[in-house]
């Protein structure tokens, strides 16, 4: 007899986590499939190990700021190996630290490769169930790339797992993974290269702030190549020679390795959707506001399986699970609210931003008063040493009330938190400035920056 659940989450993330608890924590029948190890992208290949590398890179930039300052740098390096090890320390015990966890929630765990048979029916490898719901939380993967010997590349799980850092490093895309990795690989000793077909890297951040980035990171030994675009890798002795095209005039460079850094698209290559009659598009799974499937209201998705109105963030792809959770236990259409849901870059210093760009704010009819600071001299900045490092606010004139909040220096991946609640709740300026913060302290900077 075929097993039946209430729900059946495909994709043990964050996102897919949340879901389930939240369901079996209200009585209902609930099992959760991955064929990959539980806990996800972000917990094992993705935001919290590429952190803890970057403590190392954190350490190392520190010190060489204080240089001349009481702090003699010399002789100071990273540990590639030991570095690792650290971080295998917080990833190897994930994945069953959290299956323990869904299992006491009374959710049934299964491993293996899930497929739709109908549109109420899974089969995970050669077994099948049958579910009154599901939920779609299967993530991403790297983009397809196209040009020859893009076999040769690795991707971002790959580069986490490596046992020794090569000192020739190439970096495919201008997003957020070339630009974290290259910033610890160059604190590492590396010489990274990041090729960038745009004109701009890190399209979604402010451009004047994205342009100081650019040129703190070149100082600090990162290579960054804009308008170029790879067409050819192929293997050279121990390592690669990458050809390159830079508004029609060929290029060659020698590295040791290439890394994917390029985009992900949705991971649903695997679910044979269509037997459930699921409409999907190359942005994920076609889903209503409330994130229930436009064509089989048996399905539900979120995080970056989703084609929903959210950025692909990790804490976007929990609420939406959770929305889609209730949606699903209540029978309502609950939106989510993604109203002040911050984003950062996490380079050393790390470039933060929620709310609208200055184009978009434009393009609203919105009338803003852009308040522009270079911090680069402030206190919270000389004390450690930085001299890169600027804010830009963007306040409706109507209301006086934040609509865009742009900042890069040390810390501000903290700060920009304060304005993202200011943005949710609708906070004003004056609101803002009459809190009285801890000094001194990052923190305290904020109503100087209004």
């Amino acid at each position: 007899m075929t097993e039946t659940f209430d729900l059946i989450v495909i994709g043990a993330g964050m996102a897919g986590a949340a879901a389930a608890n939240k369901c079996a924590s209200q009585g209902r029948r609930v099992a959760i499939v991955d064929e990959l190890p539980y806990g996800g992208t972000c917990a094992l290949r993705g935001c919290d190990p590429k952190k803890i590398l970057r403590r190392g890179a954190e350490i190392i930039d520190s010190a060489r700021l204080m240089a001349g300052k009481g702090i003699d740098a010399n002789g100071m390096t990273i540990n590639w190996a030991d570095l690792m090890k650290h971080k295998r320390g917080f990833t190897d015990p994930v994945p069953q630290n959290m299956e323990a966890g869904l299992t006491r929630n009374g959710v049934q765990t299964l491993h293996g490769t899930a497929r739709f048979e109908a549109e109420h029916r899974l089969a995970v490898d050669d077994v099948a169930y049958e579910s009154a719901h599901f939920l779609i939380a299967t993530g991403a993967r790297p983009r397809p790339l196209e040009f020859p010997g893009h076999e040769h590349l690795i991707d971002s799980t790959a580069f986490l797992e490596l046992e020794e850092l090569p000192s020739r490093v190439l970096f495919v895309g201008g997003g957020f993974v070339s630009f974290e990795f290259a910033h610890i690989a160059a604190r590492a000793g590396a010489r990274p290269v990041i090729i960038d077909r745009g004109v701009r890297p890190l399209k979604g951040f402010d451009p004047d702030l994205v342009d100081l980035l650019v040129t703190r990171s070149a100082d600090t030994g990162v290579d960054v190549r804009p308008g170029t675009t790879i067409t050819a890798v192929e293997p050279a002795g121990p390592g690669y020679r990458v050809t390159l095209d830079t508004a029609g005039t060929p290029a060659h460079i020698e590295t040791d390795l290439v890394v994917h850094g390029a985009g992900r698209v949705p991971q649903l290559s695997k679910l044979d959707l269509d037997a459930a009659n699921v409409a999907h598009t190359a942005a994920g799974v076609t889903v209503a506001g409330h994130l229930q499937s436009t064509t089989n209201p048996a399905v539900y998705a979120a995080g970056d399986a989703a084609n929903s109105a959210g950025r692909p963030l990790t804490p976007v792809a929990v609420f939406e699970g959770k929305v889609a959770a209730s949606n699903m236990l209540k029978g309502t259409t609950t939106v989510p609210d993604y109203a002040g849901v911050p984003t950062a870059v996490f380079t050393i210093p790390e470039l933060a931003r929620v709310g609208l760009l200055e184009d978009q704010a434009a393009a609203a009819g919105i009338n803003v008063d852009v308040r522009y600071n270079d911090t680069s001299g402030w206190y919270s900045n000389y004390r450690v040493g930085e001299t890169t490092a600027a804010t830009k606010i963007l306040v409706d004139t109507a209301n006086d009330t934040v609509v865009g909040a742009h900042l890069l220096g040390p810390e501000y991946g903290e700060l920009i938190n304060f304005f993202g609640l200011a943005i949710k709740l609708g906070l004003t300026t004056r609101q803002l400035k009459s809190m009285t913060a801890a000094y001194p302290t990052v923190g305290s900077d904020l109503g100087s920056m209004l």
